[in-house]
């Protein structure tokens, strides 16, 4: 499977792009739409080049997904899924609980697993309870907005 335009729309509104790198919640370099691979200090970008990095990146999200995830996906939930692991990454996916009730097919579990990664550098954080809840929201289908 492949992220949609609606997907796509729930990173970036949760990412934000920076054009200028900054040091995220968690410390680490980020720059456009959280990219971290080659963000480094006093590094500036364009829109486009923030643009081709997300597009870049996002295909080894979708990777990830298609390989960890072994039960039937919607649309909605493999976006769902896809942004959560764009934002904690392939080895939080693979290890968490969420993956395994979902591949038992327990998918009514799947969004409070979701919303229990809402911390970075040990801290509850808003945004991160914000995101949690429009991926939870999208994975049933709701609205996410």
């Amino acid at each position: 499977m492949n992220i949609s335009q609606n997907g796509l729309e729930l990173i970036k509104h949760f990412e934000g792009c920076e054009l200028e790198a900054y040091k995220c919640a968690a410390g680490v370099w980020t720059i456009g739409y959280g990219h971290i691979k080659t963000a480094e200090e006093g590094m500036v970008i364009s829109q486009s080049y923030a643009d081709e990095l997300l597009e870049g990146e996002i295909v080894e999200y979708e990777d990830y997904v298609n390989t960890a995830v072994t039960a039937p996906l919607s649309q909605d939930q493999f976006d769902a899924l896809v942004s959560w692991t764009f934002n904690l990454g392939n080895g939080n996916l693979n290890a968490s609980t969420m993956l395994k009730v979902l591949n038992r097919g327990e998918y009514e579990e799947v969004p409070n697993q979701m919303k229990r990664w809402n911390k970075a550098g040990g801290k509850v954080l808003e945004g991160l309870i914000r995101r949690r809840e429009a991926e939870a929201n999208l994975f049933e289908g709701k609205e996410w907005m």
